[in-house]
């Protein structure tokens, strides 16, 4: 699979990069519009993306780079070229979060609130974010046959593609892509509730990619490891258990969330 979009001679631009920007830049665009409903203002939205962005990121590859530290000490340049992979979507959630408590604390915006705003544009995000894996052959699965992958109906573009290493691999990056656009569309869906109680949205989008997320791990084979342990699948149930806890928090503490009300204060 080629992993370059535009080759311009001196530079290249990757599909991972470009796919990587296109889901932020649509996940912008979301948080953006509902931000506005809540009546958030633009300086404090402007700030918590640039920020939250680049923050993200940072997290997303320090995390990676810890848990392959043995081959970027060997190769310490490598850690520098993101554009060659190497994002870990559960490094960039635990950098922003802490980057979220921190903002929302200074700027005295409440932060339950907040993260159901962030969360649909996020989960969207990783959505496309798991194509660029694609062509860059990562998060990719066991080892299959050609049947195998044909069975399930998916285009011959990515069937070739998931020829890596001299074997077929199942397609487990494009299993997550799909459970995390339906999960979009539900939390599209909840959204709408005008008694939607605050931190929901939240507690649907943990609960549910970690689910997601445990089960795909087991079909990976190239997973983050800590020793035997697949790391994922622990800050998974990790997730999943926070998701449960603030469901019941959330209904037993929080009042109906009223569509004009201002994000300021509050628990």
């Amino acid at each position: 699979m080629d992993s370059v979009l535009f080759d311009f001679g001196i530079i290249e631009i990757k599909w991972y990069s470009f796919l990587i920007f296109l889901g932020m830049l649509i996940a912008y665009f979301l948080i953006n519009k509902e931000a506005k409903k809540k009546k958030l203002p633009d300086e404090y939205l402007s700030d918590m993306f640039f920020y939250g962005i680049i923050i993200g990121i940072l997290g997303a590859r320090i995390y990676y780079v810890l848990f392959n530290i043995s081959y970027y000490l060997n190769n310490p340049v490598e850690i520098f070229m993101i554009w060659h992979g190497g994002l870990a979507i559960h490094g960039g959630i635990i950098a922003g979060l802490i980057f979220l408590i921190i903002y929302t604390k200074k700027k005295k915006i409440n932060l339950w609130l907040l993260l159901d705003i962030v969360v649909v544009g996020l989960i969207i995000a990783q959505a496309i974010g798991r194509w660029g894996n694609f062509f860059n052959s990562e998060a990719y699965g066991r080892i299959v046959d050609f049947n195998t992958l044909k069975n399930l109906h998916i285009p011959q573009f990515i069937i070739k593609g998931m020829y890596i290493d001299g074997a077929y691999r199942e397609p487990t990056f494009l299993y997550e892509s799909l459970f995390s656009f339906i999960c979009f569309l539900v939390l599209l869906i909840v959204r709408k509730n005008k008694k939607q109680k605050t931190g929901i949205l939240t507690a649907i989008y943990v609960i549910w990619y970690g689910i997601e997320r445990f089960f795909i791990e087991i079909l990976r084979s190239d997973s983050l490891m800590l020793g035997p342990i697949k790391i994922a699948q622990v800050i998974s149930i990790i997730a999943i258990i926070f998701g449960i806890w603030l469901i019941i928090t959330s209904i037993k503490k929080n009042k109906y969330y009223e569509k004009d009300k201002i994000l300021y204060g509050g628990k």
